[in-house]
């Protein structure tokens, strides 16, 4: 083990020491190296006496070294308990011996070996081994030359009097050794936080003792004893006696004692449970406590005097502290001497070490709580607290009076900030400067500050724990103080010290505030400010509440000059709080002051709101002049120029400190939602009371204190809307308050003020129906519980009373504005919360009804704007028994003469009404479901309505108002909607009949569908019909006098009136307008449902009045009404005669009238007429489009026969039309357009004849002359060069006519079957060849240019009708197919080679005109030769070669004219010519492709031509060149030879053609047998070829030996030679 080792070495050393000199030592230590070796543990050593002789031997000696190593070895087992106690007092003796050596290290070891001794086992039991033992220490304490053993034998005593005192606690069995080794309490860096350090230190033995689980003892026991003498010879001792017992003469007083504070201050059970020691303590140390208070000059010589005072200071402390409650007299003295120390002429340095003891107390909250019950709250006994705070504000209001106070109250604020950066200030007793002076009476008043304070924050807590413990109601909840309320101990002592000290406290708070100007200070007096008023607020303290308050709210807001003035004259805040008065100036400055103030004043007021009651008035006016300063546009924050260190402050930091105290204005009033109900009204009270003090002092002016008035009236109106915004969730019991006020504002004179009211009232009505409780209306759910029922009702309270206000400040008010405010008001309640509304649609329709009277426009513009806001989105959430009431408010709008826009507009809020009211029609049109309504496509609205419908069913089960009508008859609703639009189609003012005709007819067509046959049949004879024949009475009988437009303003002393379109400037066209509207209307209704009403009861005398009323407005109405009469008609047949369910009655009726308008057209003219036979004409082609299926043989002649009357009477009636205008007349225009349509169906084939040779009949005949086309443009044109003669340009024609009429019959007759078209044709092909014809005469006209495109196109896109075997059923004669051909052969020839490429008369034409001649030309050529005649029809072989013929003569224009002449004729002519050749080469020429018979045939022909053509051309040319001689050969005709050179060297032919060429028989069996005859053409032209080789012009002489070549190589001698 590791002590034996230890001992060992020791020894050894020892032994090795003690070798010479002592060698009984050196025997001993060796002798118990032996025995130590034999011992394993600490009992045996301390068994083994040896060793322990063996170091007390070593001790004896008296050797210095041999001493240091037996004290070290005694040390080590008296800590290791390895001696015997018995051996202790051998051990004492031979340290007592060793304590009077010289040696400083001797005596150093003899005091440790001491301490351990008292610290082990061997603790001294006795009185002679203790008195022995700390006899060695006191008499080492004494020598005064070594201080490290003086310093060592205090130690060493202090130390063996806490572990005696350790003891005595251990054998008597005390509860709680020591509180704290410190002698003072450490303080923190605020008040606040000393007394949270000593808030818990509680007092559990005085708990005990007065609970009876501790009782004190008389006895003690033997420990007991010996520390009781010891603590009766400090006494002494610190008195100047002697210590007896210690049989010590003299100890030092002060080091006495700070043993007696050590004692008193950690051995509390000792003097509390062992009577001997608390008679020691009444009667020894109070005793020796007072005397030494009262002696002030004893010790003055000593230095030691200030260490004393504030040993005996402290020692008292701990007294009153500790043990007042078991010394009451001997307390009371120690506190009447202490405060009355404080204003005693004594050093500074003296009453500043009373001030901190007074501090400590005050920071104690227990200590101040048994203070103040164990005096101020006994009768028998002094105020002590009372006055000890008394004398903490004397010495805080002593500043005042002080030379240099501002230089002391910048100290005071300089250690505050120093104590708030955590340095705590300490006085220097050597400093005897002025600043030093200035320091410490700064440090005296700060002391004292904090003593207030602390009393200020023992008060809150001691508040705060009778709050838990349940005596007192937090002031988070609402409490009216009873009389049993302060029953409770702890509550009785907080309102007892409140109503003592409060005054004192407020005098010495107000007077630091208001001089003082650091940040730290002023913190932490606004800290107790907050705190007093807080606990004044939770006792219902009233009075100091209300001073406190008034003292704050005066450092809040406070103008420069004003805090100058006050830092002079202090007003006492004892009063009750003038009202705040801060006059309205350029500039408002917050100090910071100012602002930590405010931010105290809201804290108060957010922890009091639930007590703050009537004393809310003072918060509300400092915090109106707060909203002020906040909104002025020169209010800052500032910085106060002082030396006291303070806080840097940012440039930004003064808008953070205004947006900081705005939104601490904004939290307070929104935290009212934790406020009680009771609480939220007294606030409510506290603006009102505000609010109307104003009120009475503002005056229609605009002045400075006018406004600010407003102002806090302002503030007011702001504060109640905040309140009732965050108080939704309970806000009946105080919408009365609120709103009361409004009212009362909305009354006042002043215009500013009725604003006000009116926006708040607009703010608090939107945010209570806009709240969460108003999300679901409980009768709209299924939930029939009571909790829904109650909370019905509950609603239902509140939404009439929200809405009863609205509607009271309309009816009571007389004045407009707020009329007007008020309507406003609910257009934009509704436009929000609308659809949470439903108890109070019945007040709120009365007053829009109301409103519909009203003559003001701007009130009748405001009430309508709601109800459309109503009518818009508020429908599906209105109760159905207002159904009626909204339907007629609605219909009063509309009716109403104040605004036009506001009718036309309300006219159409019911159709939006009748779209809502459909939807519950749905369940009752499904019961008539099987009778008319299938032809009706009703599946989407029917779809639609299903949700509807269960939404319908779901409101009818409300569970608490029977009286509801919960099924409403949709029906009636609907009719009253007709009814009221009835009486709107006659109103005076068209723009509402109109638009209420449109309305009506746009109702039925949307929800027709919806109603029942019933319905329709009410509607058709009570609404529709009525309305017909009144527009039509009304449009029959109305003046015809022109109306002056409303007058607008003067121009030269003239009225200037609006112009009136001409159309509309009489009673008349108005009314025709509406009767427009009436029939368009109806219209629609049979497009939709004319099936439905086709199977109604006596549906067809309704017809039949139509009909009257239609033909009736076509020969007496006006235009636009004839015409809607017309499209009335039309619409009825056409939308449903396509379907197939029209029956024939009512087409055969249409038609009858039709036929009738144009029967009668001879009394029956005009520009109307004109217009209404346009529009009968476009109808019928509709109409036979749609119904041709129905049409039979009659009804198809009817519709010619009306056709037939249209054209003629056109053709007669305007016959100078073309002429004038130059075009088509409009009714023959509109014939045209129809006619492509009119082709006979199927069952009417016969008809095709009919149709088509009538409509011939309108082209020119045969002898008529043919005049010009282009009417008053064409007498411009110069007359035929051939024929001097003009064509007269007021001819009456109809050519125009024809030019429109031949593309639709040739159209027409495409489409025909193929029998009919065969039976036509010849006639066609003859009038098309009339038509074609009129080139001669006019060849600048259009009509032989469209006949000649139509022939083309008929022959070009029919061709197959012409092909033999082209349609196998067609059984047509031969006789008929020559005719047909003969008539096409006759328009070739005679077109193409009398009338194309010829220098007619149309020099006049434009060079695009000429162009587009010559390109039909061509067109009619390209048909002929490259489609007819390659095609494989069925033309006779002399049809064929007449044709062929034809091509043949028109090529050879060109080389049949003299040569003189062919220069005069036109490029166009030649060209042509070359075509015609060109056709023939084509014709001519070999195609495999496309090769058949008759394609052979015309080879063949073509081919005989071709050769002669050439042949003569060749010749021609050789004539014409020799007669020229040296003259050039026309151009015309040079390039005809080498056009024709040139395609006979292309040239190849089939041998089909090849073998009609005349040959030798001998050259043609050569050509065939080397099937050489594809070229053989090129023979039968070699011997001219041969003579025109020796042409003059080179391309000529070129071609030609290209083509002799091609002979040889015909002749296979290409390669032959002489040589071979």
């Amino acid at each position: 083990m590791a002590l034996v080792a230890a001992l060992e070495a020791d020894l050894r050393a020892l032994s090795a020491e003690a070798r010479r000199r002592y060698p009984a030592v050196k025997d001993g230590a060796e002798h118990a190296i032996l025995k130590l070796r034999s011992s394993s543990s600490a009992s045996d050593l301390s068994s083994n006496d040896d060793i322990l002789r063996i170091f007390l031997m070593a001790c004896g000696v008296r050797n210095t070294k041999i001493s240091v190593i037996g004290l070290s070895c005694l040390q080590k087992l008296i800590s290791h308990d390895a001696v015997e106690p018995s051996s202790l007092k051998e051990i004492l003796t031979t340290l007592k011996d060793h304590s009077e050596m010289a040696e400083e290290n001797i005596q150093l070891k003899t005091l440790q070996t001491i301490l351990i001794i008292f610290q082990s086992r061997l603790h001294p039991e006795t009185e002679d081994n203790m008195v022995l033992a700390l006899s060695i220490c006191l008499r080492l304490l004494d020598n005064n030359r070594l201080p490290s053993v003086y310093n060592t034998a205090a130690a060493t005593f202090r130390q063996a009097v806490a572990l005696i005192f350790d003891q005595v606690v251990s054998v008597e069995s005390l509860p709680i050794p020591k509180f704290s080794s410190s002698s003072q309490t450490a303080r923190t860096g605020s008040v606040t936080g000393d007394l949270s350090q000593n808030i818990n230190k509680s007092e559990p033995l005085e708990k005990d003792l007065i609970s009876g689980r501790l009782t004190m003892r008389d006895n003690l026991s033997e420990i007991g004893n010996l520390g009781l003498r010891l603590l009766e010879d400090l006494t002494a001792s610190a008195a100047g006696g002697s210590a007896a017992w210690l049989h010590v003469t003299s100890l030092p007083r002060t080091f006495s004692l700070e043993l007696i504070e050590f004692v008193l201050s950690n051995y509390i059970s000792v003097f509390k449970i062992l009577r001997p020691y608390e008679q020691v303590l009444r009667r020894q140390i109070c005793s020796l406590l007072m005397t030494s208070l009262r002696t002030s000059s004893e010790l003055e010589g000593e230095m030691v005097e200030p260490y004393f005072r504030r040993l005996v200071l402290r020692s008292v402390a701990h007294i009153i502290r500790l043990y007042s409650s078991s010394l009451i007299t001997e307390c009371e003295v120690f506190l009447s001497m202490l405060v009355k120390a404080t204003f005693l002429d004594l050093p500074l340095w003296h009453r500043i070490l009373v001030l901190e003891i007074l501090r400590g107390f005050c920071v104690e909250a227990r200590t101040l709580q048994i203070l103040f019950q164990n005096f101020d709250m006994h009768p028998k006994n002094t105020n002590v607290v009372e006055s000890m705070v008394k004398a903490l504000a004397r010495v805080v209001s002593s500043i005042q009076f002080q030379e240099t106070s501002e230089e002391s109250l910048a100290a005071v604020a300089g250690m505050f900030s120093s104590k708030a950066k955590g340095i705590e200030w300490i006085l220097d007793n050597d400093a005897s400067s002025a600043a030093v002076l200035v320091a410490s009476e700064a440090h005296a008043i700060t002391l004292a500050i904090e003593g207030l304070l602390g009393v200020v924050f023992t008060v809150a807590t001691l508040t705060d724990e009778a709050v838990d413990n349940g005596e007192l109601e937090s002031p988070r909840y609402e409490l009216h103080p009873s009389s049993d309320y302060y029953t409770g101990k702890t509550s009785h002592l907080c309102i007892s010290m409140v109503d003592s000290l409060w005054l004192t406290i407020l005098d010495a708070f107000s007077l630091i505030l208001s001089r003082s100007q650091g940040e730290a200070i002023v913190l932490e007096i606004l800290k107790g400010y907050q705190a007093f008023t807080q606990a004044c607020g939770v006792l219902h303290a009233v009075e100091p509440l209300n001073s406190f308050l008034a003292s704050l709210c005066k450092f809040t807001i406070i103008l420069p000059t004003d805090a100058e003035k006050q830092s002079s004259i202090v007003q006492s805040p004892v009063s009750k709080r003038s009202e705040v008065q801060v006059e309205q100036k350029d500039v408002i400055v917050l100090t910071p002051k100012n602002v930590q103030a405010l931010r105290t004043l809201f804290n108060i007021a957010h922890r009091l709101h639930n007590v703050l009651g009537a004393s809310w008035v003072l918060v509300l006016e400092t915090l109106a002049a707060l909203d002020r300063a906040i909104h002025s546009p020169h209010a800052t924050t500032q910085e106060v120029a002082t030396a006291v260190p303070k806080l840097t402050r940012e440039p930004s930091r003064q808008y953070a400190d205004f947006s900081i105290l705005s939104s601490l204005n904004s939290q307070l009033f929104e935290s009212s939602a934790l406020m009680h109900v009771s609480a939220v009204k007294s606030l409510l009270s506290a603006l009102h009371m505000l609010s109307h003090q104003s009120m009475t002092e503002t005056s229609g002016s605009v002045s400075s204190a006018s406004n600010k008035k407003i102002g806090s009236i302002s503030f007011s109106v702001d504060r109640m809307i905040s309140i009732l915004v965050n108080n939704l969730h309970r806000v009946e019991p105080l919408w009365d308050q609120v709103v009361g006020h409004f009212l009362e504002l909305a009354e006042h004179s002043n215009q500013n003020l009725r604003n006000m009211a009116l926006d708040a009232l607009d703010q608090s009505i939107c945010a209570v129906l806009g709240s969460e409780q108003f999300g679901e209306d409980p009768l709209r759910s299924r939930v029939t519980t009571l909790d829904v029922e109650s909370k019905s009702t509950e609603l239902k309270s509140v939404e009439c009373a929200v809405l009863s206000s609205l509607r009271g400040l309309y009816f009571s008010s007389q004045k407009a504005d707020v009329r007007v405010g008020s309507l406003k008001i609910l257009l934009r309640v509704l436009e929000r919360c609308g659809e949470k509304l439903y108890y109070s649609w019945p007040g709120i329709l009365e007053m829009l009804r109301s409103v519909a009277d009203a003559s003001e426009k701007d009130v009748a513009t405001l009430g309508f704007q709601s109800l459309r806001v109503i009518m818009s989105d508020g429908l599906p959430t209105l109760p159905e028994d207002c159904l009626h009431v909204c339907i007629d408010v609605t219909g009063a709008y509309s009716a109403q003469k104040t605004d036009l826009n506001i009718s036309l507009t309300a006219i159409g809020l019911l159709w939006t009404l009748t779209d809502f009211l459909a939807k519950g029609l749905h369940h009752g049109s499904l019961v008539e479901k099987g009778s008319g309504f299938n032809n009706v496509d009703t599946s989407p609205q029917q779809t639609n309505c299903e949700g509807v419908e269960e939404h319908i069913v779901s409101k009818s089960n409300k569970p608490d108002d029977e009286a509801r009508i919960h099924l409403v008859n949709h029906e009636k609703l609907l009719f009253l909607v007709f009814s009221l639009i009835q009486k709107l189609v006659d109103d005076d003012r068209p723009e509402v009949r109109n638009s209420a005709v449109r309305t009506f007819f746009q109702i039925l067509g949307s929800h027709g569908n919806k109603l029942s046959k019933s319905m329709w049949e009410d509607c058709l004879w009570n609404y529709i019909f009525p309305m017909l024949d009144g527009a039509s009475h009304k449009a029959a009988t109305s003046s015809k006098d022109e109306w002056q437009g409303k007058e607008i303003g003067t121009r030269g002393g003239k009225a200037v009136h609006m112009l009136i379109h001409h159309s509309r400037n009489t009673a008349q066209k108005q009314w025709d307008e509406t009767f427009v509207l009436v029939l368009g209307g109806i219209a629609r209704l049979f497009r939709s449902y004319f099936p439905l009403l086709e199977s109604l009861p006596n549906f067809w005398s309704g017809w039949e009045s139509l009909l009257t009323f239609v033909k009736n407005s076509i020969f007496n109405g006006s235009k636009e009404v004839s015409l809607a009469a017309i499209n009335c008609l039309q619409t009825a047949v056409v939308s449903h005669c396509v379907k197939g369910n029209l029956q024939l009655r009512y087409l055969n009726s249409v038609m009858d009238v039709y036929e009738l308008v144009f029967q009668k057209s001879s009394s029956y003219t005009g520009d109307t007429a004109t217009k209404v036979k346009q529009e009968i004409l476009h109808g019928l082609g509709e109409l036979y489009v749609q119904s041709l299926k129905m049409f039979d043989d009659k009804m198809y002649m009817q519709l010619l026969g009306i056709v037939d009357l249209a054209v003629k009477q056109a053709i007669i009636s305007s016959e100078n039309f073309e002429t004038e205008f130059g075009h088509v007349p409009p009714v023959l225009r509109h014939v045209l357009e129809i006619l492509p349509s009119l082709g006979p169906p199927d069952h009417l084939s016969s008809m095709w004849l009919i149709l088509l040779r009538e409509f011939l009949d309108y082209l020119p005949r045969v002898n008529s002359a043919l005049p010009n086309e282009e009417g008053s443009e064409v007498s411009e044109h110069k007359a035929d060069v051939l024929s001097d003669k003009t064509i007269p340009t007021t001819r009456i024609t109809s050519n125009m006519f024809a030019e429109k009429l031949i593309p639709a019959l040739v159209e027409l007759l495409l489409q025909a079957p193929a029998v009919e078209k065969y039976i036509l044709f010849p006639e066609i092909i003859q009038n098309l060849r009339r038509c074609m014809m009129t080139r001669r005469d006019n060849p600048d006209g259009s009509l032989w240019k469209v006949a000649a495109e139509g022939f083309n196109r008929l022959l070009v896109e029919d061709v197959k009708i012409c092909s033999a075997g082209g349609d196998t059923d067609l059984k047509i004669s031969k006789t008929a197919r020559m005719r047909i051909w003969k008539e096409i052969g006759d328009v070739y020839e005679i077109f193409l080679v009398g009338y194309c490429g010829r220098a007619l008369s149309s020099n006049s034409l434009p060079a695009a005109a000429l162009k587009a001649n010559e390109t039909l030309e061509m067109a009619l050529l390209d048909g002929l030769g490259d489609i007819i005649l390659k095609s494989t029809v069925d033309a006779p072989r002399e049809v064929l070669e007449r044709l062929v013929l034809t091509l043949d003569r028109c090529a050879s224009r060109t080389c049949s004219l003299p040569i003189e002449t062919v220069e005069l004729m036109p490029s166009h002519c030649s060209r042509f010519s070359l075509s015609c050749l060109q056709k023939l080469f084509s014709l001519s020429s070999l195609e495999t492709e496309n090769w058949h018979s008759t394609r052979a045939e015309v080879s063949r022909i073509s081919i005989t031509t071709l050769m002669e053509r050439c042949e003569f051309i060749l010749s021609r040319f050789l004539i014409d060149e020799n007669n020229l001689g040296n003259r050039p050969i026309p151009t015309a005709r040079l390039e005809e030879i080498i056009f024709a050179l040139q395609e006979l060297d292309r040239l190849t032919i089939h041998p089909e053609t090849a073998s009609v060429l005349q040959f030798r028989p001998s050259l043609k069996t050569i050509l065939q047998e080397d099937n050489r005859d594809s070229r053989a053409h090129l023979l039968v032209l070699f011997p001219s070829l041969c003579e025109i080789v020796l042409s003059r012009e080179t391309p000529v002489r070129e071609l030609v030996q290209v083509l002799l070549r091609a002979v040889a190589t015909e002749l296979g001698l290409k390669n032959v030679s002489i040589s071979s």
